[in-house]
Formats: structure tokens, sequence, C-alpha cells
């Protein structure tokens, strides 16, 4: 089974609870996506109304994958800067697969989505994205092309006496 995967999609409440769902069965799973387990829906939800507020002025994209049965699998935001001397890449954040979906390429598949979609925007030479040490994401994102440039080590605290490092990954588009 593959992914469809949609650029912007129209944000209706079922791809709102959808987006919502997702990142709480991802958190809980133990997912590096900004929460630590155990984690509920209401408490994700003020980081998605932001995102989607981000959407609507047009400093954030969505990019969503939609398995079989029509359900949100994955996602990746893109956050654009606003920097003047930062506008020529992008960050990608809140990159997640449902955990009933990985193991399956579908996080490569989303990650090839996200920089196709990002050599459509104008201007756009690179994807930066940071991920939280100890779960080997480093290596994940290192195997489909992202080179890993710098590293603040104990910068993420997940819980008392668990620091972990703070990775910043660069993937360029040209």
């Amino acid at each position: 089974m593959t992914l469809t995967f949609t650029l912007d999609p129209t944000v209706a409440p079922a791809l709102r609870d959808g987006v919502l769902d997702l990142w709480t069965d991802v958190s809980n799973a133990g997912g590096a996506v900004g929460f630590v387990a155990p984690v509920s829906r209401d408490e994700i939800r003020p980081d998605l109304v932001r995102q989607l507020a981000a959407m609507a002025e047009g400093r954030n994209r969505l990019l969503v994958g939609h398995d079989a049965s029509g359900r949100v699998a994955a996602t990746a935001f893109f956050a654009f800067n606003s920097h003047r001397l930062r506008t020529h890449w992008v960050m990608l954040h809140t990159v997640m697969v449902h955990p009933r979906h990985q193991g399956k390429g579908h996080g490569r598949d989303l990650l090839a989505a996200a920089a196709d979609a990002a050599r459509g925007f104008d201007g756009i030479e690179a994807i930066r994205l940071g991920c939280r040490g100890g779960l080997g994401l480093e290596h994940f994102y290192g195997s489909c092309g992202y080179k890993e440039v710098g590293r603040v080590p104990g910068a993420i605290r997940v819980g008392p006496g668990d620091d972990r490092d703070d990775i910043t990954m660069l993937l360029p588009l040209t």
C-alpha cells in the first residue's frame, strides 16, 4: 500500500482531526515530535492551532499523506524564513508517519515528497530539519540524503536526567 501525498490540502474538520490524532498517536508511541508520552489531544491541540494559523498567514505549508482508506497517515510542515538572509532555505518539522504505517518505507516516501514539493517553492535551495538525539533519527535522515550540519549536546530535556542532543540536518535541493 502506498500513501497519497497532497501539498496544501484544504483544512477541513476531518483533516484537522486527522492531524491531531496522528500527532497524538505518534507522540504516545515515543515519536520525537515535540511532546513526551503520555500526551492527550487537548495538550497537542494548541500547537496544531498555531500551525494552522501560520498556514493561513502563508508562513507555513503542510504536506499530508493519506492511506488507502483516506485517513491521515503522515505529515510534514514547511516553515518559511522571514529573515531576509535566510529565505533560500525552508525548515521541515513535525515530520510524522503513523505507527501502524511505520516500517513500510512511508517515511522515505514522505521525505521524497517533501523534497519534490520544496523544489517547487520559489527561491528555496535547501531543507533544514532538527531532530532529537538518542533515537537514531539522524541515521534515518542521513540515509535519505540529509547531512548532519550541527549538534547541540543536551539541548532537549525530555525528562529529569534525560537530556538529548539537538541535531540539525540539511538537504541541499540543487
